[in-house]
């Protein structure tokens, strides 16, 4: 193509227009309401190519509407588009649409989506979006989260009954990982041991406290549960949480449940008073057969039967009674913050029923009433884009925009022999990708999101169901991957024992006990490392709300920008050496090239040429964090 500036434009992410949902490019009502009228920006960087014009496309009622955007002031080095944005339907779509003019004369256009800057038509999947009246407390996007499973993160020593399932361990065994026992394995962690160890959880700046299910079950996930009206005796009962949530609540901790809404466990006694007993009332909340013999389970496993949505009485009973499940734990004595929902894809999907919406939308709603503000969160383990139009999850729990493409391309040389099996795929590892393509996976898989839904979704390096990162990327590469974890949209999800650099092969040995007082059993000690980032993320608000601009995306290196009028900060992620690589003036910093917020492992080294470019260059793995001049206020 003619013209050198219009090939930089494709090819240099730093030149690239760039816009996204956040406070530096949306203007407008914290929560839009239907007929309020949105400012949206673009932002020519300093250096790109300026277009002759720029159009602004909104879907309206599903036919495409283009508005002039008109230029406005951006100071001396930077050019700002701006347009209005009318909210004429609850999930507002649009996107840009650039002509410029290279030096022959000769026009060409471009589109800009969330997905990134294109040549050529795009679909409307990629567009941005914003939702109408439906907002998250900042609480929730502040948050800090800290994963526990209690059978195997502290045991208070308090005398526990015995159940039949149980094959009772000792602390200090190995957690097998695969085998017929690997569910039944019981060592004995309580709720009075986590409230032992809350002062750990204020130490790494946690400032949410996640259990995955503490109901009664026959395995020690406790996904299979027997009923949703007690908690395990177990792990101490119903006064047992009462006293955990007072006294997380009293260091400012919030405590979030994990609850299954689309399975229960076949021990459970609706299920129990049901199967093989067609006239029993609490039959049509599951999926059976004529005579009651024979039923729908989760992915074929029999002790999971799965719920038939289409039950008004389990509405009833779940949702929407006044004592039902999602309600009855989030209110007096138990005071839960909120709930995140395992499996919520398949939460009310079974063949050619859908009812997911139509289910997050209610338990949504109910929650609100209940308790404003509470948290819900969905897990989901693949593309998450059409589960959250904005009036149900407020967000996800998701390994695909961020997990499976940071751990590729943090992913060292797979070990043949190891465990072949890697999210859902079969094999032994994560396959390595380069930067440019974790970027591109990163934007397409969050693509579909709302900024509201990217601030209100977790990011996670492992968790319960995962292996552990450090075991599957390259030396060093977990401590890269929480700088990461810590700067980007979304909230940072951290599953106990990372903090002590623990390995695991899949997601049961990962479950290992918590080596308390067992420094030997360490990998590293990343306490201080996870403390110092949760005080940047609590300390900068860039990196709660701010836009996110990407700079570079070369092989070994990662370069962004989270950009925030109270200040910005410079993420600078290297995966290895790294040659000396121009970043322009894309980026000022403000303070000194070695100033830096944090840094970790060979931290790669920033320079400033005689012109005032900056530069940058590593000698191994390693990331750095710097503020940086950015500012991106609106006049």
């Amino acid at each position: 193509m003619p013209g050198t500036r219009m090939h930089a434009i494709d090819s240099t992410l730093s030149l690239q227009p760039h816009h996204d949902g956040s406070p530096a490019y949306v203007t407008g009502p914290s929560v839009p309401s239907l007929g309020d009228v949105l400012r949206l920006r673009l932002l020519v960087p300093e250096g790109a190519a300026t277009p002759v014009s720029v159009w602004l496309r909104s879907l309206r009622d599903g036919e495409p509407h283009l508005e002039p955007a008109g230029e406005v002031c951006g100071g001396a080095t930077r050019v700002f588009f701006e347009a209005t944005l009318p909210m004429v339907n609850p999930v507002q779509r649009y996107r840009w649409y650039l002509q410029y003019r290279d030096t022959e004369g000769v026009h060409h256009y471009r589109w800009l989506n969330a997905a990134g800057l294109h040549r050529r038509d795009v679909p409307d999947a990629f567009d941005f979006r914003v939702h109408a009246g439906h907002g998250t407390l900042d609480w929730v996007k502040e948050s800090i989260m800290y994963q526990v499973f209690p059978d195997r993160f502290a045991n208070s020593g308090a005398e526990k009954p015995t159940a039949g399932w149980m094959v009772g361990c000792d602390w200090d065994t190995e957690v097998q990982g695969s085998g017929a026992d690997t569910s039944r394995q019981f060592y004995g962690g309580d709720l009075p041991g986590i409230q032992d160890k809350l002062d750990h959880l204020v130490s790494l700046g946690a400032t949410v406290l996640y259990l995955t299910p503490i109901f009664p079950a026959a395995s020690n996930h406790r996904y299979d549960a027997s009923s949703f009206d007690v908690v395990d005796p177990l792990l101490g009962g119903d006064a047992a949480l009462v006293s955990l949530v007072a006294s997380a609540h009293a260091r400012g901790l919030r405590v979030v449940g994990d609850l299954t809404t689309n399975h229960t466990g076949a021990g459970h006694h609706w299920f129990v008073d049901a199967y093989k007993n067609p006239g029993a009332p609490t039959g049509e909340y599951y999926y059976f057969n004529a005579d009651n013999s024979d039923y729908e389970a989760w992915l074929g496993v029999p002790s999971l039967p799965k719920l038939n949505w289409n039950s008004a009485a389990l509405r009833e009973r779940f949702i929407l009674a006044e004592g039902s499940v999602a309600v009855r734990w989030l209110k007096e004595p138990f005071n839960l913050d909120g709930w995140r929902i395992d499996v919520g894809n398949m939460t009310g999907r079974r063949g050619s029923d859908d009812l997911n919406h139509e289910v997050a939308r209610m338990l949504r709603q109910r929650i609100e009433e209940v308790k404003p503000g509470a948290m819900l969160l969905a897990e989901s383990t693949s593309d998450a884009a059409h589960d959250v139009p904005g009036d149900g999850w407020q967000g996800v729990v998701s390994y695909s925009n961020f997990t499976r493409p940071l751990w590729q391309w943090l992913a060292k040389d797979p070990d043949p022999e190891a465990f072949k099996w890697f999210f859902g795929l079969p094999q032994p590892g994560p396959a390595r990708i380069d930067a440019a393509d974790f970027v591109a996976t990163h934007r397409e898989m969050a693509a579909g999101f709302s900024w509201e839904v990217r601030l209100a979704s977790a990011n996670a390096l492992d968790t319960h169901d995962t292996a552990r990162a450090a075991s599957h990327t390259i030396d060093g590469g977990q401590e890269i991957a929480a700088c990461a974890q810590f700067t980007f949209p979304g909230i940072p999800l951290v599953f106990a024992g990372d903090e002590f650099g623990l390995h695991g092969f899949n997601g049961e040995d990962s479950r290992t006990p918590m080596p308390w007082g067992q420094p030997e059993k360490w990998g590293k000690d990343l306490r201080p490392l996870y403390a110092e980032l949760a005080a940047l993320r609590t300390n900068h608000r860039a990196l709660v709300d701010g836009s996110l601009r990407w700079i570079v995306a070369e092989e070994n290196l990662l370069v962004y920008l989270r950009e925030h009028a109270t200040g910005s900060v410079l993420c600078v992620l290297a995966r290895g050496v790294v040659p000396e690589t121009n970043l322009g003036h894309a980026v000022r910093l403000a303070g000194k090239p070695g100033d830096v917020l944090t840094s970790v492992g060979e931290a790669p080294v920033l320079v400033v040429n005689g012109t005032g470019e900056l530069r940058v260059s590593a000698s191994g793995p390693g990331a750095s964090l710097h503020r940086s001049t950015a500012n991106v206020a609106w006049t």
